[in-house]
């Protein structure tokens, strides 16, 4: 045992001698003595905990340089007619704003009901003002969370700007004039649809945005009721009635009965519409969120793309595959298109799909951005299709006219439209 304790406190180098004078000290009783080890080297961290190797003399003093203080604010820039502007068209998130005119007025132009050029600049007027109040109620209410995301820290209540009463009030101010001018020039119904946007996208969008995933579904409703707010701005109405029934447009090959242009108004147009801009929705949100995931769940938002890219992706090319049939047989199946329509149609809602598809295959940062970019020019392509194969329209034939009531009847088509 002892001659064990002593091969394991010696180095490698003497194993040999301690084999050759193992019999000597059994012989001469000598008591042997521990291998001397090599002194430990210290470590790195152990140079630091002795104040020994500390010596003033071994460093040299730098020279001290005063460090000039930094200002403590900064003088904001004095509101300018033209950049107190900027600041409203920031707070009204202008290309939002512009693309919400779009879609109701598209309702107003689409509805087979006549309508005015006063009319059509109070729709597009009054949603302009609605939207405006609701973005501003929105970024009131989430300046600590624009604070920490790149993409919206330059706007103008996060850099203070304008101060938040100044924008309160630019909000209530735009959230009254709007309604009140699509009341006053429209319908009561238009009105009440509008102060209602305002309401669902500053009231329980921006709260769920923080809670749920749930919230990319009441922002489509959002995004889908401008178009409707067109549709009532000419007379129409949402659901159906005695005197307003839902009627049904079949195929020209299922069919030998012309169609009755007279009952072209009717709710289905409408939910058609809505249908279009609802669907729209999740694959253009969808591939945007995307793209900026990362700062959403820095600000701590509940969005599907920072809680699941692929159920995000599947949603995506789901909705991109329900505007197939929205498209080809919703829509002329409603009178409000002709059924070329729905062989136009295809050939953007086949390359759409297609780039949904590749976005769901790979959850990739190309894919989501040539996505993104598709809806940019898909909603503007298909209401352009839409207003060409307008049911009752041909462009074709110009020859017009003109009564001394100030109608104007298209001819072949039997179709009226009061002049302004």
């Amino acid at each position: 045992m002892r001659s064990l304790l002593v091969l394991g406190s010696c180095s490698r180098s003497t194993l040999p001698r301690l084999v050759a004078t193992q019999s000597f000290f059994h012989r001469h009783s000598i008591h042997q003595q521990p291998c001397p080890t090599a002194p430990t080297r210290k470590d790195f961290a152990s140079y630091f905990f002795h104040n020994d190797n500390w010596d003033a003399r071994q460093f040299t003093r730098l020279a001290y340089k005063p460090v000039e203080p930094l200002p403590t604010f900064r003088e904001s820039a004095v509101l300018t007619p033209k950049r107190l502007f900027g600041i409203y068209a920031q707070l009204a998130k202008t290309r939002l704003t512009v693309l919400v005119m779009l879609t109701a007025t598209s309702g107003v132009a689409l509805s087979p009901l006549p309508t005015t050029l006063p009319v059509l600049l109070s729709t597009a007027l009054g949603t302009a003002l609605c939207s405006a109040s609701a973005n501003t109620l929105n970024q009131l209410q989430e300046v600590p969370y624009d604070a920490q995301m790149v993409r919206t820290r330059q706007r103008p209540l996060v850099r203070h700007a304008i101060s938040p009463l100044h924008a309160t009030c630019f909000a209530i101010a735009t959230g009254i004039t709007g309604p009140a001018l699509l009341w006053t020039m429209t319908t009561p119904l238009t009105a009440v649809i509008g102060a209602a946007n305002i309401c669902l996208y500053a009231g329980l969008y921006t709260y769920l945005k923080r809670k749920t995933t749930l919230n990319t579904w009441v922002g489509a409703v959002v995004g889908g009721l401008p178009p409707l707010m067109g549709w009532t701005a000419c007379g129409g109405k949402l659901l159906p009635v005695s005197d307003y029934p839902v009627k049904f447009f079949l195929p020209p090959f299922l069919t030998d009965i012309p169609p009755d242009i007279s009952m072209i108004d009717n709710p289905l147009g409408a939910f058609s519409l809505f249908m279009l801009l609802y669907s729209w929705q999740f694959p253009h949100f969808n591939s945007l969120s995307h793209l900026l995931r990362a700062s959403y769940a820095q600000a701590g938002y509940k969005m599907l793309s920072v809680l699941s890219p692929q159920k995000n992706a599947l949603v995506s090319l789901r909705h991109t595959l329900l505007l197939v049939p929205i498209c080809s047989i919703l829509f002329p199946l409603s009178g409000l298109t002709t059924w070329t329509f729905a062989l136009t149609s295809l050939l953007p809602n086949c390359f759409w799909v297609r780039s949904a598809a590749a976005l769901w295959r790979s959850y990739g940062e190309k894919q989501a951005k040539s996505l993104f970019h598709t809806s940019l020019w898909y909603l503007p392509l298909m209401l352009a299709l839409m207003m060409v194969h307008k049911q009752g329209v041909d462009w074709t034939d110009w020859g017009t006219s003109k009564g001394g009531d100030g109608t104007s009847k298209i001819s072949g088509e039997g179709s009226q439209s009061k002049l302004a």
